[in-house]
Protein backbone atom coordinates (compact mmCIF):
# COMPACT_ATOMS: atom_id res chain seq x y z
CA UNK A 1 0.00 0.00 0.00
CA UNK A 2 1.19 3.47 -0.67
CA UNK A 3 2.51 5.11 2.26
CA UNK A 4 0.52 7.99 3.92
CA UNK A 5 1.96 11.97 3.68
CA UNK A 6 3.42 13.18 7.24
CA UNK A 7 1.29 15.51 9.07
CA UNK A 8 2.16 19.07 8.42
CA UNK A 9 4.45 20.79 10.90
CA UNK A 10 3.39 23.68 12.73
CA UNK A 11 2.97 26.91 11.38
CA UNK A 12 6.07 28.70 10.46
CA UNK A 13 6.66 31.89 12.12
CA UNK A 14 7.93 34.76 10.82
CA UNK A 15 12.06 35.40 11.10
CA UNK A 16 13.48 37.27 13.75
CA UNK A 17 14.25 40.59 13.10
CA UNK A 18 15.66 43.67 15.35
CA UNK A 19 12.64 45.85 16.19
CA UNK A 20 14.85 48.68 14.82
CA UNK A 21 12.16 51.42 15.87
CA UNK A 22 12.15 50.52 19.81
CA UNK A 23 16.10 50.43 19.70
CA UNK A 24 15.75 54.48 19.52
CA UNK A 25 13.15 54.79 21.44
CA UNK A 26 13.24 56.60 25.02
CA UNK A 27 12.40 53.53 26.65
CA UNK A 28 15.20 51.39 24.42
CA UNK A 29 17.87 53.63 24.96
CA UNK A 30 17.06 53.36 28.87
CA UNK A 31 16.58 49.98 28.92
CA UNK A 32 20.17 49.56 27.67
CA UNK A 33 21.69 52.23 30.18
CA UNK A 34 20.03 50.16 32.78
CA UNK A 35 21.70 47.14 31.61
CA UNK A 36 25.02 48.34 31.70
CA UNK A 37 24.90 50.35 35.13
CA UNK A 38 22.91 47.44 36.60
CA UNK A 39 25.73 45.31 35.51
CA UNK A 40 28.34 48.08 36.58
CA UNK A 41 26.59 47.41 40.08
CA UNK A 42 26.66 43.93 40.87
CA UNK A 43 30.16 43.07 38.88
CA UNK A 44 31.65 46.00 41.80
CA UNK A 45 29.79 44.73 44.65
CA UNK A 46 30.59 40.45 42.98
CA UNK A 47 34.28 41.17 42.30
CA UNK A 48 35.34 42.32 45.78
CA UNK A 49 34.41 40.50 49.47
CA UNK A 50 31.31 41.14 50.80
CA UNK A 51 29.45 40.44 53.65
CA UNK A 52 25.78 40.64 55.57
CA UNK A 53 23.18 42.56 53.67
CA UNK A 54 25.52 43.01 50.46
CA UNK A 55 24.24 39.46 49.38
CA UNK A 56 20.74 40.69 49.49
CA UNK A 57 22.21 44.09 47.88
CA UNK A 58 23.85 41.37 45.20
CA UNK A 59 20.56 39.05 44.81
CA UNK A 60 18.23 42.49 44.14
CA UNK A 61 20.73 43.90 41.18
CA UNK A 62 21.30 40.50 39.42
CA UNK A 63 17.54 39.38 39.43
CA UNK A 64 16.78 42.70 37.99
CA UNK A 65 19.41 42.79 35.58
CA UNK A 66 18.13 39.31 34.28
CA UNK A 67 14.39 40.21 33.91
CA UNK A 68 15.30 43.77 32.29
CA UNK A 69 17.34 41.65 30.05
CA UNK A 70 14.33 39.48 29.37
CA UNK A 71 12.16 42.50 28.78
CA UNK A 72 14.96 44.04 26.44
CA UNK A 73 15.39 41.11 24.26
CA UNK A 74 11.35 40.29 24.03
CA UNK A 75 10.94 44.09 23.17
CA UNK A 76 14.23 44.33 21.18
CA UNK A 77 12.67 40.99 18.84
CA UNK A 78 9.04 42.18 18.91
CA UNK A 79 8.36 38.89 20.50
CA UNK A 80 6.45 40.35 23.73
CA UNK A 81 3.40 38.71 22.18
CA UNK A 82 4.69 35.38 23.26
CA UNK A 83 4.68 35.61 26.71
CA UNK A 84 1.28 34.44 28.08
CA UNK A 85 -1.32 36.86 29.94
CA UNK A 86 1.81 39.59 30.16
CA UNK A 87 1.85 39.75 26.51
CA UNK A 88 -1.53 41.46 26.08
CA UNK A 89 -0.43 44.05 28.68
CA UNK A 90 3.20 44.91 27.91
CA UNK A 91 3.38 48.22 28.56
CA UNK A 92 1.80 47.74 32.14
CA UNK A 93 4.46 45.22 32.44
CA UNK A 94 7.00 47.31 31.72
CA UNK A 95 5.37 49.54 33.92
CA UNK A 96 5.23 47.61 36.74
CA UNK A 97 8.40 45.95 36.45
CA UNK A 98 10.44 49.76 36.19
CA UNK A 99 8.32 51.37 39.22
CA UNK A 100 7.40 48.40 41.76
CA UNK A 101 10.15 46.21 41.52
CA UNK A 102 13.03 47.36 39.74
CA UNK A 103 13.17 50.89 41.92
CA UNK A 104 12.23 49.42 45.19
CA UNK A 105 15.04 46.94 45.08
CA UNK A 106 17.82 49.42 43.66
CA UNK A 107 16.95 51.95 45.98
CA UNK A 108 17.09 49.37 49.16
CA UNK A 109 20.26 47.54 47.08
CA UNK A 110 21.87 51.62 47.18
CA UNK A 111 21.27 52.33 50.72
CA UNK A 112 22.72 48.87 51.73
CA UNK A 113 25.77 49.69 50.11
CA UNK A 114 25.63 53.27 51.10
CA UNK A 115 25.54 52.43 54.64
CA UNK A 116 28.43 49.90 54.25
CA UNK A 117 30.59 52.27 52.33
CA UNK A 118 29.83 54.75 55.55
CA UNK A 119 31.01 52.06 57.80
CA UNK A 120 34.17 51.50 55.85
CA UNK A 121 34.57 55.03 55.61
CA UNK A 122 37.76 54.91 58.04
CA UNK A 123 40.20 52.62 55.82
CA UNK A 124 40.23 55.46 53.48
CA UNK A 125 42.95 57.04 55.63
CA UNK A 126 46.69 57.16 54.53
CA UNK A 127 48.58 54.55 56.47
CA UNK A 128 45.62 51.99 56.86
CA UNK A 129 47.44 48.49 56.00
CA UNK A 130 43.57 46.07 55.43
CA UNK A 131 42.11 45.83 52.36
CA UNK A 132 40.29 48.85 52.28
CA UNK A 133 36.54 48.19 50.67
CA UNK A 134 35.07 51.80 50.92
CA UNK A 135 36.07 52.17 47.28
CA UNK A 136 33.75 49.46 46.16
CA UNK A 137 31.25 49.98 48.17
CA UNK A 138 30.71 53.59 47.51
CA UNK A 139 31.25 52.91 43.37
CA UNK A 140 28.15 50.18 43.90
CA UNK A 141 26.17 52.65 45.42
CA UNK A 142 26.43 55.33 43.38
CA UNK A 143 25.96 52.77 40.45
CA UNK A 144 22.65 51.37 42.14
CA UNK A 145 21.68 55.24 42.44
CA UNK A 146 22.37 55.93 38.92
CA UNK A 147 20.41 52.91 38.14
CA UNK A 148 17.56 53.49 40.48
CA UNK A 149 17.06 56.86 38.26
CA UNK A 150 17.18 55.05 34.56
CA UNK A 151 14.24 53.26 35.79
CA UNK A 152 12.61 55.53 37.20
CA UNK A 153 12.51 57.12 34.12
CA UNK A 154 11.46 54.52 32.00
CA UNK A 155 8.56 54.41 34.46
CA UNK A 156 7.93 57.50 34.22
CA UNK A 157 8.00 57.04 30.80
CA UNK A 158 5.77 53.99 30.52
CA UNK A 159 2.72 55.75 32.89
CA UNK A 160 3.00 59.61 30.80
CA UNK A 161 2.28 56.55 28.14
CA UNK A 162 -0.56 54.34 29.46
CA UNK A 163 -2.22 57.74 30.90
CA UNK A 164 -2.15 59.08 27.30
CA UNK A 165 -4.53 55.75 26.35
CA UNK A 166 -1.59 54.31 24.35
CA UNK A 167 -0.89 50.47 24.47
CA UNK A 168 2.51 50.27 22.87
CA UNK A 169 6.08 50.44 24.54
CA UNK A 170 7.16 53.34 21.84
Amino acid sequence: PPAAPPPPGPPARGSLSLHRAYLRSPLGLLRLGQLVMGAAFWVTVAAHKYEGAAHFALFAAVLVWLLTLALFGLSLLGRWALVPWLGSRWLLTNLLHDLALAVGLYAAATGIMGYKAGRKSYCNLPGYSQQCLYGAYLSASVCGAVTACLYLFSGLYCLSRRCRDQRDII
